[in-house]
This record gives structure tokens, C-alpha cells and sequence, in this order.
């Protein structure tokens, strides 16, 4: 079963290392987005020198660094899914010998009244995914270990946001009104797919992850309305959030 998954005592048989060898470190901090117009805004306004790419069989995600307030800062655009974004993480991990990510995206709203014009931080994540299991120990939810400093930093900014639990799950097509109402009395403000299965892989590799979401969607009662997924706006919410990590990012 998936709740006794995780094995500490034996070594991985494939490493991203086995793969790509040993890199020099290309900076300390990485910003990973789901955005291509966030990757094309940076590409079209900033100095960035594509230093490595992530492989996969059927796409290579570049991973670019660029100076923002005097320091390196490593960026790419990962898969979509827990699992695979995982796994894009650790060859991120292997590739740029980065400690500290910062996880931006946007997630579906589980209370549209609570959430409306804010940034969400997640504090913690429902594990509804497969892949965190293999990082760490079952539970229920996995503590998202930095949204303190990022809610530090919104606070500093000026930038309005809330804090509260987010419900990661792969199963996109299956966020049924029952499940959704579940998550959302146990303090969930948010769905998406990668929180968990990020903090897991940072968690195993003593990684520090910064987190946080905006929405684009929303699951509040029994039918799904869109509002901002796939328009114009959404892009440039994506833009403005890739901004506001790169000041992060500087800051860390």
C-alpha cells in the first residue's frame, strides 16, 4: 500500500547524478513557475544565460539564471503534476546545486470570499498525490516549512494575501463536491497538483521551499467556475508573480 511506500534504508537505483554526472553549483536560489509567458517576460527584459536544461522524451526545459539586486538567481518552467514536477526538481536540484526554491502558481479557490485579491500562502498540504509518499513518511498532510518568511515578505511588500491549508491532488478530473467540501473544513483555501509532492522532495533533501498561489479558478459549491485559467489575466497574474519571486529570491 502507498502508506508504507517510503523506504529510508535502502539507496535510490537511479539519481538524476547517474544521468548528468556532477555540476558545478550555478546559484543558491531557483525560482520554478509553471508559466511561459513568466519564462518569456524574464527572457525579453533581463540578462539571462541558459545554463542547463532538464531532459525528458519529449521536451528540454532550459534552466536560465539571471542577476536580479546583485544576485544569481537560477529559473525554470516545470511539468505540470506532483510527479512530475518532482522529478523535475530533482535534476533542478542536481543541475544548479541550488538550496532554496521558490514555487509559484496559480490553484483553483476552495472560499471565494476568503480569497478574492489575495495571494494565497499555504501553511500546509493534503496529500493527494502519489509521489510525496515515496519522500517521506505517510500523513495526512505534509507542514509547508517556510510560509512564515513568505508571509513576512507580503507583509513587507505591501501585497495582500492569507494563509491556510491547500489540497493537493492528481486527480484533476476527479475534485468531487464531496472531497472538496472535506478538504475545505479541515481549513483548505486552495486545489492544485505539485505543494505536497515539492515539500516532500525538499524535505528529503534538506531543501528550503517557498510557496505560494493565486486563483484562477474556483470549487467553492457544487459547480466549477473559471474566472481567470487560461485568459489574458491570467498570464499577466503569472508575470506579476514571477516579479514578486524574483524580489523574494533576493532576499533569501
Amino acid at each position: 500500500m502507498i502508506q508504507t511506500t517510503f523506504d529510508n534504508a535502502t539507496k535510490p537505483l537511479l539519481t538524476p547524478e547517474a544521468l548528468y554526472g556532477t555540476r558545478e553549483k550555478k546559484s543558491d536560489v531557483c525560482i520554478i513557475t509553471f508559466s511561459y509567458k513568466a519564462v518569456q517576460w524574464a527572457l525579453e527584459h533581463l540578462h539571462c544565460e541558459r545554463v542547463a536544461e532538464i531532459s525528458s522524451t519529449g521536451y528540454r526545459y532550459p534552466i536560465y539564471r539571471t542577476e536580479w539586486m546583485g544576485k544569481e538567481i537560477c529559473f525554470y518552467m516545470t511539468m505540470i503534476s506532483a510527479a512530475a514536477a518532482a522529478a523535475c526538481l530533482e535534476e533542478a536540484r542536481c543541475l544548479t546545486g541550488a538550496k532554496k526554491y521558490i514555487l509559484f502558481g496559480s490553484s483553483g479557490t476552495l472560499d471565494r470570499s476568503s480569497t478574492d485579491g489575495k495571494l494565497m500562502v499555504p501553511t500546509a498540504a493534503y496529500r493527494d498525490e502519489g509521489v510525496s509518499y515515496h519522500y517521506v513518511p505517510a500523513s495526512d498532510y505534509i507542514e509547508m516549512k517556510h510560509w512564515e518568511t513568505v508571509a513576512a515578505f507580503f507583509e513587507k511588500q505591501g501585497v495582500s494575501y492569507i494563509t491556510g491549508k491547500t489540497w493537493t491532488t492528481d486527480g484533476l478530473y476527479r475534485e468531487t463536491a464531496g472531497n472538496a467540501e472535506k478538504r475545505r473544513q479541515e481549513g483548505c483555501i486552495s486545489v492544485e497538483m505539485e505543494a505536497a509532492g515539492i515539500q516532500a522532495v525538499c524535505d528529503y533533501h534538506g531543501l528550503s521551499l517557498y510557496n505560494f498561489l493565486f486563483a484562477s479558478d474556483c470549487l467553492e459549491q457544487e459547480e466549477w467556475k473559471n474566472e481567470l485559467l487560461g485568459t489574458s489575466g491570467e498570464k499577466e497574474m503569472q508575470v506579476k508573480c514571477f516579479q514578486l519571486a524574483l524580489h523574494l529570491a533576493a532576499g533569501l
